[in-house]
This record gives C-alpha cells, structure tokens and sequence, in this order.
C-alpha cells in the first residue's frame, strides 16, 4: 500500500447534507483540483459525487461525457467516498429488507430500546419505525451461573467466550424454527439479523441458526450477528483521519466543524477520542468511533425573531431550496447574515446558482427578506421602549451571527468540561465551508488564544480521505476481576485478536512495516456500570504499563474521584490494526521573500461598523507570511475571516495560524430594556451553566442513580429564588426547586454567609420526596447576595423502614428515611460532616417508639452530596465570569429578562389555547374568561379536581384545585412542589417552542392547592408515592383539560428488589396517550419520568435475575381515529431469596380516552408460580375505595415443613379502627386474596386503604417466583 499509479485520477470525495466536495489529484499537476457542488439540485444532476467526477474527467481529458452516460473509469485509479449513505437509509429506513431473529420473550426490545423519549415536551412521543419488517422469535434460552452454581458446578455448566459459566436451560428447538425461517423466505426477506440473550458469550445458538437459514433451506441468507455485550443493534464503523499536518501544537485540539446544515465538534489531544455508543435516527450504534458532538447549527439554520428574541435553528433550509441568496425562494438563514456583513464574497463564491448554474449569490434577494424581517422586530422594540432606536439590516444579521456563535460554543463547552478540561487551554481547529467565518469570534467567546484553519478547510472532510488510515477492529467478551491470571489469560486472546486484523490488512496490500496495533482493555469498578476502554501504554524499554493503573489515572480525571478498596472488572479485549496509507502527502512551501501580495479590499461589517479589508488569496502567500486583522484570506471555496485584534500566519505547510489578541472583556449592553440579540445570547448562558452543572455532577457522582441513570436536576435562580435557568434532565424537577430556595431564603433569612452551603429534603420545605436531596448555594458579591445555585439528586439510600427508601406500605414521613428542612452542609467554607452524618443515619420521629433505620449507603450519600456541592461551585465560576464580561447590574438584569420572555411565550400560547376553546365548547365567566373542569380518580378513590380559568386576552390561567380528595393514609400525598413541576411541564409541552424552562413560565399563571389535600398535606403525610405516582396524575388531569392528548400510562411503575447485600430499582414505562393528529407511542417512558431501563444482558449478569419477558402489552392503548400507545408486559423470575416491592397506579382506574377515544387498559401485578399459577396483587370494587397495586413481598426458596397443610393468615394494621372498618365492607375480598394465597405461603398481612405487604413466607421447593408487571 501507498504505491500508486502516476497516470490516473485519484479522487477523495465528501457528500455533506448541503455541499459535495470533490478533491481530485491530477497527474502532471502539483496541486489537487477541488470542486465544490450543491448535494441536492435534481434540476440539473441527479447524483452530485457522479456530476463532479464527471467535470473534473471533462476537464483532463478534454473529451465531452454526457450526464445520460456512464463514467467511464479507465481513467481513474481510485474513489474513496465518505457519504451520508448509510446515515441516509437509517433515516429513511431504506435498504434491504431485514427481519430480526430474537429470543422468545423480547420481540419487541429494539422497539422499546432504553424506553427513553428522545425529546421530553414533544407530546407526539415521536420516535423513527422499526429497521426490521419482520420478528421471529426463537425457543432457546440460557442463563448465567449464579455465585452458588460457581461454588458448587455440574455437568449442566459451559463456560462461555467471555469466561462466564452459563447453563443451557432451552436448547434451540429446530423444528420451531424451520417453517418461521421458510416464511420469511417467502415473503422475500433475505437478511437475517440475529440477537439471541448471551450469544456474547454462548455464539453456539446464533451460529445453529445461521446453518439452518444457509443449508437448511437451501438459500442464502445474509446473517449478521455479534460478539459484543448489550443486546441492543450493534454494527461497526470507524472512520478517521488526521488534521493539520506540518503543525506543532502543545495545546490539545477542538475540532470544529461548521456546515451547511449541522456543526461536529470533536477533541485530539494526541489520540482520538472515542465513544462505543451513539444515536443515528433514533437507531443506537454500538460501535467504536469517533467522539463527535453534533449540533443543528451551520450555514442553513434558519433565521426566526420569535416572542422578543432571536433564534438561530436548529431547522435548516438544507440544500434545497437553501438560503434566500440561492436563488430557490428559499428563507433566510445564517449564510445569508454572513453575505450582508461581507463574511462572503460574491466574487469568490462558486457561480453554480439560477437555472443555468451559472449566476453568484444573490445579495439583493438577501437584503430585501432582511429589509421585511427588521419592519418586525423594530415595531416590537418600540412596544417595549418608545425611545428606542431601530436597528439596521446589518446590526440585525450581526445579532443573527452572534446568536449562531453562542450556539455552538455550548457543545463545545460541553465536550471540554464533562472530561474535566478547561476549554480555554485548547485551540481551535477550524474547518468547513463556514467555520473559518466563525471561529476568531468563538474562540475569543471560549477564552482561546489560537486558531488553526487548514488550507483545505472547505473540503478538509474530502481531504481526509485521501489521509485516512485502513482500520480493522476486534473486539471479544471477557468477564473477570482484573489480577495477574486475568491479565495474563487477555494477553493470549489480545494475540489472537492482533493475528486476526493484521491478517485482514494483509488481505487489503498492506505490508507489514506500514501496520501498527493498538490493544486495549474496558474496565470498570465493580458495582459500577461506568466502563472505560483503556489503550495499553507502552514505557521507553518497550514494556506495556500495567492497564488497572492507567485505568485509575482515567478515571479520576474524568470522574474527580477513585473508587478505595474496589475490584476492577474487565469487561472487553479489543485491538486495532491500523494500515498506514501514505497516499496524500503535504507539499512545504517555500520560505516569504516579501510582504504578502493584497489582491483587493471589501467592505466588511465588525460590529462597530464598516471597514476597510484587504483580502488575500492563500495560494499567493508564502511560510511565514503574516496579516493583522482585519483581513479576509479566501483559501479556496472557503473565506476565512480574521478579525480586528487578531492575526494571522501561514505555516510551513501552508495552513494559517490566527493568534487571537486580548481585548477588554467587559461588554456593556442595553439595562433598561431586554436587547433582543443579547436576550437571546444570555439565554444559551444562562442554560448552558445549568447543563455544565449537569455535567459537573455526573461526573463526580458516585451512585448509579445519578452517574448513570441521571436522575437529577441543576438549575440556576435569582437572589429572590426566582428560577432562571433549569436544564431539563427530569421532568418532575422541574421548577420545583424555586419553592425550595425561597424556603430556605425565609427560613435562613440574613444567616446566610459567604461560604454556607444548605442541604433539604423535605415536602414542606418545596421539596418532592426524600430520596431527591436538593443542595443550595447562596453566592455573594462584596457582600450581597446576588444569585442562587442549586442541584437535586436521587439518592438510592437515605434510611427508612425498607432498603431503598421507596416503601410502598408507607403512611407517614418518618417511615420513608431521614428528613431535613434546613441545615448548612457547609458553613463558612468548612463541610459540616459530623452534624450531616447524624441526620442521616438517625432519622428524627415524632413518635420515639419508633426505631427507624437510617442511611445503609453512607459513604455514597456523602460522595454524592459532595458532588452536589462541586457541580453548585462550578456553576457559580461560570456566573462569575459572565459578571466579569457583563457586569453583575448586566447579568442580574438579564436574569429578569429571560424570565420575561418565557412569560411572553406561555401568555401567547394561553391567548391561542384560550380563543380555540371558546370557540368550541366552553363556559363564559366574567369579562369572557374560559372556564374547564376536569377530574380523574387514584385507584384509592382520592380525585384530583381541577377548575382551569383561562383570560383569551391576557394570556393568564388558574389552575385551582379545590374539590381535591384531602391527605390520604398511604404514601400517595404530593407536596405542592409536585403540582408546580406537573403545571411547568404541561405548559412547556403546549408552548411547543425551545423556550428556557425558567420562572416566568408560571408568571401568567396562578395555582390555586387546598391546603390539607393531597396534593398540599401536612409534614408528617408520607409522599414517597406523590412524586412518581400522584404527579402523573397530575398531569394527565392538566393536559385532558386543555384537550391536548389523552391520558397516558398514569404510572411510573417503580420496581424495587434486593436484599441485605444489594438493591435495584427501576421504572417500567407504558402507553403514550394519542392526540389530536397523532396516534400514542407504545412502550415509553410518559411525562414526568424519562429514565433508562438496564439492558437485559446486562439486568441478568449483574442481578440474580432471569427477565422471561419484556415487550409490548398489545391491544393494551385504547381505540379511537388515533389509538393510544399499548403498554408493556416485563416479567422477571427471581433466583435467590429478595424483597420485591412495587409502587404502581391505573390498576383500578384506566387511562381515560379524549373526545370519544376508548380508555385504555388498566395495568395488573401478577405473582407468578413455577407451575404458572397467576396470583392478583391487589383486589377493588367500582363502588368504594379498595386496596391498591402497591405490593411488598419476600419471595423466598425454603422447603416447607409440610407441603401439603392449610396455613393460616391472619389480618392485622397498624390501625386496629382503620382496619377493622376496612374488614366489615370488604370481608369476602379479603379472604378471597388469602384464600388464593395460603397454599404458597405461611403469612402476616397487614391490610391497609393501600396495599397489601407480604412480612414474612415460606416458599417451596425448587419453584421460583416471578413479578409480572402489566402497564
């Protein structure tokens, strides 16, 4: 390899999503054509790689080839494409037809995924169909040997290719599968993707398979199957290459990447980083590749004034029609921006426009859509302020261009930070067709001192191909504890693996000396899901360094923490060959003689007005030549602009270096009145530290909830605990902590100190249930108090009557853990650990009879609330240095703003929703106010009842909840925190638009909560159920009385088991409801939840545990023109003693159509014995309140002493009149439930309005039980 032929084409080609760049080395010519196309122009070519192929092989030959005829390929030695094909046909779910083979029980997995909603206010729950057509399901099964098979094997034991024993319990039934096979034959499906459980490390199933479908049926089938770990699709793809040749650089890298429809942003720091897992069309890619943050950014993003504001995208006006000067009719976008300030030049732009391909940008067209678009927003300025001057077209496409920059720096920020880098010590490598416009404005915005624009940074990406490496990856499952044996037994198979590809690269004419191997393990700690794939280093004397230790270093930089006294687990071998191809090379160029040549001067728009700028041509510049700003350099089909207090230098291999000058960095703007450019860009701020917080948090958490799950919230707020910003990572969070922080503000009063740090967790102090632990920072400024900080995460473990802090038979706060409502974690700088530890592991009762047990996980309490507290300091850094830039009156300002555009937006929307539904069915009240009633029932009885008053002309609403059951004896109790979070939520779902999540969304509006309901209970109401059951309800109630969908599952089904070593928890998602023009989504996370489900793989390795089904409750969504999402069927057998609980709602009440549309069906509980034998958890009559779905039992294994005697149950409560009276209206239901039960087990109930908890059993011999959850 790297041999080539002198007399051909070789041709390097990328088709973007708006350009085809072609580069072309010609032979006889020094320097490579490069051509630039529009990727969609149907009315001129079909194909725009072929269209450039074509003229280029036109121009070297100077023969004329017809676009009707094919290439002819004599001339061309070789094509290297990188294309959007495969990208493509994921997203229009095109290609060949495939049907998907799958273990009996899991038909529908991939459909369900991770349940996950891609976006948590689109109601319509939209998620792209299946890749698959068609399912067949296989007989086979095998389990993974538990810690006491391991002890104690036999016969019935394989070990697997990971190292993992496994049990073969169903062998692949054959017969079955024949005529399953043979029918997809028929309808003419021939490729066969194959995914049966543990075939990671049991391959024998899928390989049966694969022998039937090929011999069997005497055809051929394509058949893909895997040996990497998660039963989600996986297919491999690597593509890589390598950046700015020639230069030196100390400082680490960020790649930015600005297109026409989307910016990739990426970072090198002597590797490429890279990630096993991504998202393409809603379809999860496990494979290693690039770690590339894309966001909808670029060239096409459209241009939108909307509620006081400028927007930037992240629609694109794509290739086609294109940006208003494309001459298609298209709309205004930043391309467009760039052309009025002059960042673009007609001169120097491809002429491929207009009906002949003939004519340049058409700057008129531009101006005059700018010219309609500033009528708009200057009429909007002088309703907010008279006196205010208009803005001319050029200070509106500036804002514009500022609005773009600030939106990409926030991946930036992101991709840096989450890592533990600061994003200031990177430089900027700058490339795409728009970047070089960009990058001196955003690297100045990210504290960057350089900037690296290669020479080829329009088609860098068709550039690259010709300098991409061949790779070939390996990878094999290995479990085991990482010590000296298992090091020494994933060498062997490292060299196994490192034969393999360097035998493939051989294949493809490389030699050996152009091959080099890399070989990595991916370890993780134990009780962790957190992997990293760790690349062997190797020392001076040639010696591989030790991976654990590496690993160590890793993970502390990117986590701040390690893991004392904690096993590492290796989960992965992997090695890649890497064939060197050496088939572009950089041509030096000579040394500057003299100053640069100026090939003319434009007139460029910087903010403070026109300039004067030379321009120059990149090809008539020399090694060191070197151009202060302002100064255009057209390199190429690409301009790079070099700004004033900047300047640029070529480089030996004619790239350009642009230095980037420091410049004052306080901005003044406009006090009195919001600017609409800088109301945009404090937007993106102000959310862009809640999401770094979000970052800061994760990464040095230490528990699965929040590390791993996410479940937790970060949000900035006012100095009077008014919500400015709140990054939407849990729905239920959501604005609900603005009533913790102005708690403590009046409870804390002026005892707050620079240095204290304040930790709640209690309903009546605004918060939701006690695992949620909300950490405040209150931060000063010479004194004042001027901003708050604050974070709530889930904490697994805070004590409480059962392991996990979830009990479902709960009925008061003191049986749910340890409850705070107000104390200073920090005080005056010094963490308070003694006083915490105490309210954490000895929960305060009212009733000293009481024992309650405290915290079993203390060590990850404290890490996690010391996490909470380093997230808070990061977002005051991020603070500080907008004051810094600002000013403190600026950004203090700015805070109250952005709450004022939220308002605007939710009082439009309440004006439009106002006007719709008095024009249908509505009552009138005074001054024709709307008024809407609307109630729904928990499956105890208690009704939540809504009156919603809206104002059509002043956009306001009342949400009053009089009529509501009062405080229940249960743990459904909601404290109003829930209510405003449900509320927030809805009507950032109705607005529809990216507005920020701040407290002006509930300024139009009022919430009315009978004080001593259930959604406003006393202190001493148990609440645990009220944050994932009530608020459900909640919002079905609020979204049904807008008419904006029907009802949804209701529920988040929150599953817990364990036992004293271990405990689980995890929310089982359901039906979407339908709405007006769209049908629900089935089998997804609903509304105030939007967590991940463990991967079943992964569920039965790490969990004694076999999940018999998970899938899809069909015919479950109710009918109508638009049927609702069916729910799901999850059905868990458990294989050692555990505590099974489940909180869980619509069990008596279902999930209620809209407008004439059929309930849907009402979910059940099952306990299941060996012998199949379904036992109901939970009984009701329509009539009267009954006993609900919430469910505790001890499954355990012990042969009784005699199988065959009638055991006796007794009924017992904590309150003998509750009790008693509960027994007199329900006798026979009672029996009936202990009557069904008594064969299986020896019992103590205690019967409440609630649930049912089974204390104490006694199982039977060798008969497992199973949970099934029915949503």
């Amino acid at each position: 390899m790297g041999i080539v032929n002198q007399e051909k084409l070789r041709f390097c080609i990328d088709r973007g999503g708006t350009f085809t760049d072609v580069y072309a080395e010609i032979p006889g010519q020094s320097e490579g054509r490069v051509m630039k196309l529009l990727s969609v122009d149907p009315s001129n070519y079909d194909d725009a790689p072929i269209e450039g192929i074509r003229r280029i092989l036109e121009e070297f030959t100077g023969e004329k080839i017809p676009r009707t005829s094919k290439i002819p390929t004599d001339k061309i030695e070789w094509i290297r494409m990188g294309t959007t094909v495969a990208t493509n046909a994921l997203l229009e779910r095109k290609g060949e037809r495939i049907a998907l083979c799958v273990t009996q029980g899991f038909r529908d997995l991939l459909q369900v995924g991770n349940q996950a909603r891609p976006n948590i206010f689109d109601l319509t729950v939209s998620k792209p169909s299946n890749l698959y057509e068609e399912v067949i399901e296989v007989d086979e099964r095998i389990e993974l040997a538990l810690d006491k098979d391991e002890a104690n094997p036999d016969s019935s034991l394989v070990k697997g290719v990971s190292g993992e024993n496994v049990r073969v319990v169903k062998p692949l039934n054959e017969e079955a599968l024949k005529p399953l096979l043979k029918g997809l034959l028929e309808k003419g499906i021939s490729c066969l993707a194959v995914v049966l459980m543990h075939s990671y490390t049991y391959p024998q199933h899928e390989i049966s398979v694969e022998q039937l479908a090929m011999e069997d049926l005497h055809r051929k089938v394509d058949f893909q199957a895997t040996k990497q770990f998660c039963q989600v699709p996986r297919v491999v793809l690597l593509v890589t290459h390598r950046l700015f040749l020639g230069l030196k650089r100390k400082k680490p890298l960020i790649g930015f990447d600005m297109g026409g429809t989307s910016t990739d942003v990426s970072r090198y720091a002597g590797s490429y980083e890279q990630v096993l897992e991504t998202q393409i069309a809603g379809a999860i890619i496990q494979a290693p590749q690039l770690d590339i943050n894309t966001v909808a950014a670029g060239g096409g993003s459209k241009l939108k004034f909307q509620f006081g504001a400028f927007r930037v995208g992240p629609e694109s006006v794509g290739a086609h029609p294109g940006p208003v000067c494309y001459r298609k009719g298209g709309e205004l976008a930043v391309t467009d921006a760039n052309l009025i300030l002059g960042f673009v030049i007609p001169d120097y732009f491809p002429s491929i426009f207009g009906p002949n391909e003939d004519q340049p940008l058409d700057i008129n067209a531009t101006r005059e859509k700018f010219e309609e678009l500033a009528k708009e927003i200057n009429s909007y300025r002088k309703s907010q302020d008279p006196s205010a001057n208009d803005m001319v077209v050029e200070e509106i496409a500036q804002g514009f261009v500022n609005v773009a920059n600030e939106t990409m720096c926030r991946p930036i920020r992101q991709l840096t930070e989450m890592k533990g880098h600061e994003t200031r010590n990177h430089a900027l490598g700058c490339f795409g067709g728009a970047g070089p416009q960009h990058a001196c404005a955003i690297a100045r915005s990210l504290g960057m001192k350089e900037v690296l624009v290669h020479r080829f940074c329009g088609i860098l990406s068709a550039y690259g191909m010709g300098l991409a490496d061949v790779i070939e990856d390996e990878q094999e499952p290995y479990s085991a504890v990482y010590k000296p044996e298992s090091v020494q037994e994933a060498s062997r198979r490292e060299a196994i693996l490192l034969k393999h590809v360097k035998q493939k690269l051989q294949e493809q004419g490389f030699r050996e000396e152009n091959i080099r191997t890399e070989t990595y393990l991916n370890l993780r700690y134990e009780g962790t899901d957190t992997a990293i794939m760790v690349k062997r280093q190797i020392n001076e004397d040639g010696l591989g360094c030790d991976y654990a230790i590496e690993f160590v270093k890793l993970f502390q930089r990117e986590y701040g923490f390690k893991l004392q006294n904690r096993n590492i687990h290796i989960c992965d071998v992997r090695v890649r060959g890497i064939g060197i191809t050496n088939i572009l090379k950089p041509r030096a160029l000579e040394p500057a003689s003299g100053a640069p040549k100026v090939e003319g001067s434009y007139k460029v728009y910087f903010g403070s007005g026109w300039q004067n700028t030379p321009l120059f041509k990149l090809e008539h510049l020399s090694y060191g030549h070197l151009m202060p700003g302002p100064a255009i350099i057209m390199n190429g089909n690409s301009t790079v602009l070099v700004e004033p207090n900047c300047k640029a230098i070529i480089t030996k291999y004619g790239n350009i270096k642009i230095e980037i000058e420091s410049v004052s960095s306080t901005m003044k703007v406009a006090e009195r009145v919001a600017d609409v450019v800088q109301l945009s860009i404090f937007n993106h701020r102000f959310m862009g530290i809640a999401e770094q917080m979000g970052r800061t948090l994760q990464r040095t958490s230490i528990s699965t909830n929040i590390k791993e799950r996410l479940d937790f919230s970060c949000a900035l707020f006012g100095p009077d605990g008014g919500l400015v910003a709140n990054a939407p990572h849990v729905p239920v969070h959501l604005g609900a902590m603005s009533s913790t922080v102005r708690w403590q503000l009046k409870f804390w009063g002026d005892n707050l100190n620079e240095g204290d740090v304040l930790v709640t967790n209690h309903p009546c102090a605004g918060g939701s249930h006690l695992p949620d632990i909300t950490v405040i920072t209150p931060v000063f400024n010479n004194g004042k108090l001027v901003f708050f900080v604050a974070s709530r995460g889930h904490h697994a473990e805070i004590g409480g009557i059962t392991p996990g802090s979830m009990p479902p038979f709960s009925k008061s706060i003191w049986e749910e853990g340890a409850a705070i409502k107000a104390f200073k974690l920090v005080e005056k700088g010094i963490f308070q650990e003694e006083g915490i530890i105490k309210l954490l592991k000895f929960p305060c009762s009212d009733e000293s009879v009481h024992n309650i047990p405290g915290t079993r996980r203390l060590q990850d309490n404290l890490s996690d609330l010391r996490a909470q507290v380093a997230a808070n300091q990061r977002g005051i850094s991020l603070i500080k240095e907008l004051i810094q830039q600002y000013g403190l009156d600026t950004v203090q300002a700015y805070m109250t703003y952005v709450q004022v555009n939220a308002e605007e937006a939710v009082r439009e929307m309440l004006k439009s929703v106002g006007a719709r539904v008095s024009s249908e069915s509505a009552e009138f009240g005074e001054r024709d106010s709307v008024t809407i009633e609307e109630e729904d029932y928990m499956d105890d009885g208690s009704v939540i009842h809504l009156k919603l008053t809206i104002d059509p002309e002043k956009g306001e609403a009342v949400f009053d909840f009089s009529g509501t059951s009062p405080e229940v004896y249960g743990n459904w109790n909601a404290p109003e925190a829930v209510t405003s979070a449900a509320v927030i939520y809805c009507l950032r779902c109705l607005v529809d638009v990216d507005i920020p999540l701040n407290q002006g969304c509930l300024a139009p509006v009022k919430i009315h909560i009978p004080v001593g309901s259930f959604l406003s209970p006393s202190d001493k109401a148990a609440v645990v159920g009220g944050n994932v059951l009530t608020s459900q309800r909640i919002t079905d109630v609020v979204l049904t009385a807008f008419q904006a969908c029907a009802c949804s599952q209701g529920c988040m089904n929150n599953l817990t088991f364990g036992d004293a070593t271990f405990g689980y928890y995890e929310t089982i998602g359901g039906g979407s409801g339908a709405g007006p023009s769209w049908d629900g989504t089935s089998g997804v996370q609903c509304h105030m939840t939007n967590t991940r489900m463990t991967d079943p793989e992964i569920f039965e390795q790490r969990y004694p545990v076999l999940l018999h089904k998970f899938g899809l409750r069909e015919k479950s969504g109710g009918a109508g023109i638009h049927k609702g999402g069916d729910g799901l069927i999850r059905e868990i057998e458990f294989r050692r003693p555990v505590v099974v609980s489940i909180l869980s709602e619509r069990r008596v009440h279902a999930p209620r159509g809209l407008k004439g549309g059929k309930d849907g069906s009402r979910g059940v509980n099952y306990l299941i014995t060996k012998d199949k034998r379904q036992v109901y958890l939970g009984v009701c009559a329509p009539s009267a309140p009954c006993l609900n779905s919430n469910f505790s039992a001890e499954i355990d294994q012990r042969k009784p002493s005699e199988p065959n005697a009638l055991h006796v149950a007794r009924a017992s409560s904590g309150d003998p009149q509750i009790s008693f009276s509960l027994l007199e209206v329900w006798t026979d239901h009672v029996y009936a439930v202990i009557l069904t039960l008594k064969s299986l087990y020896k019992l103590t109930f205690a019967i409440t309005l609630s649930s049912i908890s089974l204390l104490k059993g006694n199982g039977w011999e060798e008969s497992y039980s199973y949970i099934s959850i029915r949503g």
